[in-house]
């Protein structure tokens, strides 16, 4: 019912892992934060489409993980490029793209150099700039990664992403959460990392022409939250949608995430 599948693409000596679901006539791609630097989207096409299901009944939705193997110093304008080579090669002309914290640094690029492929333009818990807050929170991530400290670093991402009440209600899962899904290499997590650390697009927001609906977290502890507000500030025309009571992970907890997203895409 769903439609699911796996797929990958070669892209010259990389590879590019996707997932595709739904059986609508436009085209949903959705870019995954950070996290798609130590579990990519590989085989899990009928998990995430059970997940995103409500956009299954509107649209065609596509997931795209990062190539592997990353050159080192890949940029999220390398990326972007990189998504619009495999829009190429699987035929999709046009798409809205949805964007969550890094894959939202990858979409602004998308829909700075590539207008012409982006329908709507949806950036969630994003910035457009590396501030110092999220900075920070980078280097010691990196740092982690670096030791190949997986617990301390899950642990300590999590910290940061949810509220206080969800972590207080969810902390038994810590510990399994610290021991699954361990990489065997951490070097496209740093490579991603410093993607995202040197991220600055700040000076070409009015270059984005598409409709653009920015949604953000005030209590965000990854990046600064004022991100989200320059972002709608810079964008022509765009819509803004703060949650108060939520931090990074608002697409986890705030109830109406989605049913927002999808009003506004349709």
């Amino acid at each position: 019912m769903l439609h699911a599948g796996n797929g990958h693409l070669a892209m010259g000596d990389a590879r590019m892992d996707y997932i595709v679901f739904g059986r609508g006539e436009k085209h949903l791609i959705m870019l995954p934060g950070l996290g798609d630097g130590l579990l990519t989207v590989r085989g899990k096409a009928l998990p995430f489409a059970l997940l995103y299901r409500m956009y299954a009944k509107h649209f065609r939705v596509w997931m795209f993980s990062r190539k592997l193997p990353l050159p080192r110093g890949h940029t999220t304008r390398d990326m972007a490029h990189d998504l619009k080579a495999a829009m190429d090669l699987l035929g999709i002309p046009k798409a809205h793209i949805y964007g969550v914290s890094m894959g939202g640094m990858i979409a602004q690029y998308m829909a700075i150099d590539h207008p012409e492929r982006v329908d709507k333009l949806v950036l969630a818990v994003t910035t457009p700039k590396a501030d110092p807050m999220l900075k920070g929170n980078l280097a010691a991530w990196m740092d982690m990664a670096r030791r190949g400290d997986y617990a301390a670093l899950m642990t300590d991402n999590m910290e940061k992403m949810y509220t206080e009440g969800y972590l207080r209600r969810n902390r038994w899962a810590l510990p399994l959460t610290t021991r699954v899904g361990k990489p065997g290499s951490f070097d496209s997590f740093l490579i991603q990392a410093e993607a995202c650390m040197t991220h600055d697009a700040q000076g070409r927001m009015g270059e984005i022409t598409a409709p653009t609906l920015v949604l953000g977290g005030a209590q965000d502890h990854t990046l600064d939250p004022r991100g989200s507000r320059q972002l709608a500030q810079a964008i022509r025309g765009s819509h803004l949608h703060l949650w108060s009571d939520y931090g990074h992970a608002a697409y986890d907890e705030a109830k109406d995430f989605d049913a927002r997203i999808l009003d506004f895409l349709k």
